[in-house]
């Protein structure tokens, strides 16, 4: 059983990135591209009102009967119905939140019920590097059924096969290998051919990702979907680690290369996959 040296969520509260309701969708693209982050806090007088995350973002984009995303704004998409803690709560408690809610961010209130801050996956995750008190393997806490996807498979059925598992990412795999995976956020900078991912300069594959007119994508939502593939937009060569592995070490590799999950491979095969959300299980269980 996994036990914690500091058991605490003040050690890991942070401050996050805060727009209001009247915020443009386009702008609040644009901050979660820059900062690189999943979520923005929705406040109005110190006070959280809703969330939005890069899930709502992309269902936004992909929504063919949705007005214009240059005169949409935060309120229209964002959630209202907000999962929060106290500054007082344990991780053991966090934990078990974002279980019993399936969500990946607790909001931290104070007293007066102002925000304090968020608590996500990963700094529950990050408990595993100073606080573990033992070792545990990865097999102990990984999922041993493996969605995945075939590299020539349409992003019209890789898109289906994460909507309808209710997941973040699939592995693609070839003869039983993982080759890539992929994630909602790779369908944000929707249409981005493989030549340029593999040959285009830096600086025009980062223009092309951060391009302030998205409307494109929706208006070619078909085409693109059935015209590209797995691998056109998939992580190559993704980080895997080892069923024998520490999920210290499995946590040290997802904060550093800033991913959620991780192929397992026994020797060179996928044998399960390991995401924040069994880290996270892993604590609540505790």
């Amino acid at each position: 059983m996994l036990k914690l040296k500091n058991d605490s969520i003040s050690q890991i509260i942070k401050k996050t990135v805060v727009v209001t309701p009247r915020t443009s969708l386009l702008e609040a693209r644009a901050i979660l591209l820059k900062h690189r982050i999943s979520r923005l806090i929705v406040s109005e007088k110190e006070k959280p009102i809703g969330i939005l995350t890069e899930k709502d973002l992309v269902k936004s984009i992909y929504r063919i009967d949705a007005k214009p995303l240059e005169s949409s704004r935060v309120s229209d998409v964002m959630s209202k119905d907000l999962v929060t803690t106290q500054e007082g709560s344990t991780l053991y408690d966090c934990a078990k939140i974002m279980l019993e809610n399936k969500i990946s961010s607790v909001i931290v209130l104070k007293k007066d019920k102002t925000l304090s801050g968020i608590i996500t996956k990963t700094d529950l995750a990050s408990v595993f590097l100073t606080q573990a008190t033992g070792l545990l393997p990865v097999s102990k806490i990984m999922t041993k059924n493996v969605i995945t996807v075939k590299p020539a498979d349409s992003l019209l059925y890789v898109e289906s096969v994460l909507v309808n598992n209710k997941i973040s990412r699939v592995v693609v795999e070839r003869s039983r290998q993982p080759v890539g995976i992929i994630t909602h956020r790779d369908f944000i900078p929707a249409k981005m051919p493989l030549w340029l991912k593999q040959f285009g300069d830096p600086s025009e594959v980062e223009n092309y990702r951060l391009t302030a007119n998205p409307n494109e994508y929706r208006a070619n939502q078909l085409s693109y979907l059935l015209t590209f593939i797995a691998a056109d937009i998939m992580t190559a060569n993704p980080i895997t680690v080892d069923v024998s592995d520490d999920v210290s070490n499995v946590s040290l590799l997802m904060i550093r290369h800033g991913i959620s999950g991780l192929p397992v491979v026994k020797g060179k095969l996928l044998v399960g996959i390991v995401t924040k959300t069994d880290i996270v299980r892993a604590i609540a269980s505790s």
